[in-house]
């Protein structure tokens, strides 16, 4: 019985992998939320495990860029024009400082805030200058945990007949499970690049996998992810530029 059970998850796994490998004409890669606000020393939602993937994701990048697969960059930001949940009670973080007290984590910081009080350097809504989006690539800015809700983005994947992702990025367990959770139900083939997202907690890191690996995506390492867009034997792929599209908001600069 243990040996049927093995060649049957086996078998389901090779399933997995033959639908969701990642041509670069088809696929795209996804960087949820790498901003000064969850990434920079003393930033009030600092995510300090999101610094070590950036090397990570930026060999995604070139690999994707260089084999022609479309990169989108995701920005989470709250404004108090939009007072939803994802600032009181869930993230009172996102919230403008009130006048004589202190940002930190639990308080009102103005983290990833827009205008007309904007977050500003650490707390700042931009995407890090490590990984500064192309002026080609989308970058799709949202209020919600979920980047699909709401937002152009699959819009733009559909209107360029993409039906690939790879997902990196910002925490693992809320943007990115969120949006993995919002790609899986809309049909697209996910793909997580296990180390290439994080979040505080190693054990709900963890449990992410457990969930996705069983109904959502299928779960690769950035160097498999580089040799799964590269031309298989007998079979090479057009190299695409991918054609221009309109960012959802033009991305910040980068505070120093």
């Amino acid at each position: 019985m243990a040996a049927r059970s093995e060649t049957d998850s086996s078998s389901r796994q090779i399933r997995i992998d033959t639908l969701h490998r990642c041509e670069p004409a088809r696929t795209a890669l996804l960087v949820v939320d790498m901003q000064c606000g969850f990434l920079a020393p003393g930033a009030s939602l600092e995510v300090p495990q999101g610094r070590a993937i950036v090397p990570r994701i930026r060999a995604l990048l070139a690999g994707c860029r260089r084999a022609g697969a479309a990169v989108i960059f995701t920005r989470f930001v709250y404004s108090p024009a939009v007072p939803c949940l994802r600032g009181e009670p869930f993230g009172v973080e996102h919230l403008p400082v009130p006048p004589g007290r202190s940002p930190g984590y639990d308080r009102p910081s103005a983290n990833c805030l827009t205008a007309p009080e904007a977050g500003l350097e650490a707390e700042s809504p931009a995407i890090i200058p490590e990984l500064a989006p192309q002026p080609q690539e989308l970058v799709v800015t949202s209020h919600l945990y979920d980047k699909f809700l709401d937002t152009p983005l699959d819009l733009a994947l559909r209107s360029r007949h993409l039906t690939h992702l790879i997902v990196t990025g910002v925490t693992t367990d809320i943007c990115v499970n969120c949006t993995v959770l919002a790609a899986s139900n809309r049909n697209y083939r996910v793909t997580v690049a296990t180390d290439a997202v994080a979040t505080y907690d190693d054990a709900i890191h963890a449990a992410c996998f457990d969930i996705w690996r069983r109904k959502f995506a299928r779960l690769r390492t950035t160097q498999q992810l580089l040799a799964d867009l590269k031309p298989r034997r007998g079979k090479s792929y057009e190299t695409i530029t991918p054609r221009p599209i309109a960012h959802a908001q033009k991305p910040l600069a980068a505070s120093a």
